[in-house]
């Protein structure tokens, strides 16, 4: 996908008077390779988790992760509100920071992408009595539909197609993060109604030894893996 995009960029760079039709078709096939190299990524480190490949265990600073995060969130969507509710103390956590800043920026950019302009988005972080850390990403939009909730963190989910294509979803932003937070031994759950949606990250106090993401090609979990579904209500016009 890199070699295809680079071609495409090369071509539109070094010819001078290029058709305007030509034009056109040049720059799709560099977007579309871009977009194809991006859901290659994703398949890959689905992968690799999958393989019980193992994520670092390190002590990690998890307020700075959110902070991070939302900076970046803040970026990428000025239109949005975006909130902090983090305490005066950090929360550190034994994860790994790379894998887990991708799970708050899979969350963040969730809602950006499937809430209007004018949404609040909310990320917190706090430690819990005996040690456990609990972060949550939370929104007040329109909510997700009831008929996928049970099975929003599987793979190539989307509500909406047409959305999806559009905002360049693949449907594995939520099967990431589901993958790895079961990885980092944690689990995420989600709560939704029309005006408040909200995902709840609980990972152990200590090292916990991680739970198998092993699923098949069609996104289903098999039986071991799979948690009870938390309470779950009303719509949501989301893809995934």
């Amino acid at each position: 996908m890199a070699v295809v995009r680079a071609h495409a960029e090369l071509a539109t760079r070094t010819s001078k008077s290029l058709p305007p039709e030509v034009e056109r078709s040049l720059s799709r096939i560099a977007a579309e390779s871009e977009r194809m190299g991006h859901l290659v990524d994703d398949l890959l480190l689905l992968a690799r988790l999958d393989s019980g490949r193992p994520l670092a265990r390190d002590d990690v600073d998890v307020t700075r992760v959110v902070l991070d995060a939302v900076s970046d969130a803040k970026v990428a969507a000025p239109d949005h509100h975006w909130r902090l509710d983090l305490p005066a103390e950090p929360v550190t956590a034994i994860a790994d920071e790379n894998a887990l800043h991708q799970v708050l920026a899979n969350l963040l950019g969730n809602a950006r992408i499937h809430t209007p302009a004018g949404t609040t988005v909310l990320a917190a972080a706090r430690s819990l009595p005996g040690g456990d850390v609990e972060i949550a990403v939370s929104d007040d939009g329109p909510g997700i539909p009831a008929a996928m909730q049970a099975d929003v963190f599987d793979r190539f989910v989307r509500a909406d197609d047409t959305r999806s294509a559009s905002s360049g979803s693949s449907g594995l932003g939520l099967a990431i993060v589901d993958a790895i937070v079961r990885g980092l031994g944690g689990r995420i759950d989600v709560h939704s109604v029309p005006g408040d949606t909200r995902f709840t990250i609980r990972l152990p106090a200590q090292e916990a030894k991680p739970v198998s993401t092993d699923q098949g090609v069609n996104g289903a979990r098999r039986p071991h893996a799979r948690r009870p579904p938390a309470p779950r209500a009303a719509s949501r016009p989301r893809s995934r």
